[in-house]
């Protein structure tokens, strides 16, 4: 992605350093990869220790000490404990300081095109752990957002584990991560995240698994839009770009993460749909740039 002189967003909170670390469970209230406040399934929590899994590369023993927020491979400490962020990670800071910014650019358009006024998240970059509106968020379980309080978290520690443990790299690959995130927070200001959240709770297991679903394709779609316009608006992206979106969206579908944690999978227990809906969802919104063609909630689950 072509980004020098590009503006940085404002809607920030750096607490890298002062979050705390440890304590609490990983899974209170938010799902990893798309999260959103609302009721755990089982489903979710095989999504996120088939994730963990993956990430410790099969060792239990790491696997705990990621559960426990500990992530020290991007931080640097001095003498008297002040926190100083490696270059790696303050270029990864920029980086996500100019997408959030493309996305308030993007959204605001669309909002105003839609007769209404955009009101940007803010995005909280920490390290380890934090607590939320949501409840306690673990940088073990990904970036998420938080209905609750209107953010988007990230410890960017996750850009490395994501190159690392599942292949999935580039500037547009990270950069898709950030745009389903805020995706998350176009449909909270839409309605949609609420009413999916209030069936959730009324429903089992599965059947409000499928809803997850339903939530996080759009959140694909969504990003899809924003990809679609931030190029029109900016020229900004380059040869590659697109794959590498597409395969991150491979590998964090439900059954790519499932067959390598666990070598099988159970649709019943997917909540954030299938490699190939993710990358369908994703396209989509990039080709077309229609918001009126990503109602997900309108189709058949079967039909995804």
């Amino acid at each position: 992605m072509r980004l020098d002189g590009r503006r940085e967003s404002s809607n920030i909170e750096d607490m890298r350093g002062s979050s705390s670390r440890g304590g609490g469970s990983p899974f209170g209230g938010m799902i990893p990869i798309g999260g959103v406040k609302g009721r755990m399934g089982c489903g979710t929590i095989i999504i996120v220790l088939a994730f963990l899994f993956i990430m410790s590369g099969g060792d239990l023993s790491k696997m705990m000490q990621m559960v426990g927020g500990v992530s020290p491979e991007y931080t640097e400490q001095t003498s008297d404990g002040t926190y100083v962020g490696t270059q790696e990670e303050e270029e990864l800071a920029l980086f996500t300081r100019q997408i959030l910014a493309s996305t308030e650019d993007v959204w605001t358009r669309k909002f105003q095109e839609m007769g209404r006024q955009y009101e940007a998240p803010i995005l909280v970059m920490y390290t380890g752990s934090i607590q939320t509106g949501c409840g306690n968020g673990s940088a073990a379980m990904g970036p998420f957002y938080c209905s609750a309080d209107q953010k988007v978290y990230i410890d960017l520690s996750f850009f490395r584990d994501m190159k690392k443990t599942l292949g999935a790299d580039g500037d547009f690959a990270y950069a898709y991560v950030i745009a389903h995130e805020v995706g998350h927070h176009v449909q909270n200001l839409l309605g949609d995240l609420g009413k999916a959240h209030k069936q959730m709770a009324q429903l089992n297991s599965t059947d409000a698994n499928k809803i997850s679903v339903q939530i996080e394709l759009q959140a694909d779609f969504y990003a899809g839009v924003w990809g679609h316009y931030e190029n029109k608006m900016f020229n900004s992206m380059e040869k590659g770009d697109l794959e590498e979106a597409l395969v991150t969206a491979q590998k964090i579908g439900d059954d790519y993460l499932q067959k390598k944690a666990q070598g099988y999978t159970n649709a019943k227990t997917y909540t954030h749909g299938t490699s190939e809906q993710r990358e369908r969802w994703f396209k989509k919104g990039w080709t077309t740039g229609d918001l009126s063609k990503g109602n997900t909630f309108s189709i058949r689950y079967e039909n995804l």
